[in-house]
């Protein structure tokens, strides 16, 4: 099962919804290409939903890292919204939990962008 990817608007916050599985190869890819997009067209404010996404490998959290640093040079902000407990565990272990902002409730991760 590949990666499948949407966008909607909350506000001004573009919130992308990922299902699936965010691997080496087509996954990691995918993502780096949404976020990219949304930059160039002037989106800075992405929260990602992680809600669906079932496994992520070492090259999808080194693409969530990847992702989150483009957004920041960019003067953006990267937000993560539903991490699965596995996810949440694998975010812990290699301590980039406390380098992303993560959120269980949508509307309190869209009212946290500033400005």
């Amino acid at each position: 099962m590949s990666l499948k990817i949407s966008h909607r608007s909350v506000g001004d916050v573009t919130v992308i919804d990922l299902g699936g599985k965010i691997t080496i190869g087509e996954g990691s890819v995918q993502l780096r290409e949404a976020v990219k997009t949304l930059l160039e067209s002037g989106n800075k404010k992405i929260l990602l939903n992680l809600g669906d996404v079932s496994y992520v490998d070492s090259s999808g959290i080194g693409e969530l890292v990847n992702s989150f640093t483009i957004v920041k040079n960019q003067q953006g902000q990267l937000k993560l919204l539903n991490l699965t407990k596995k996810i949440q565990d694998l975010l812990m272990i290699t301590k980039l939990l406390t380098v992303f902002d993560t959120y269980d409730n949508e509307d309190t991760a869209v009212a946290s962008f500033a400005g």
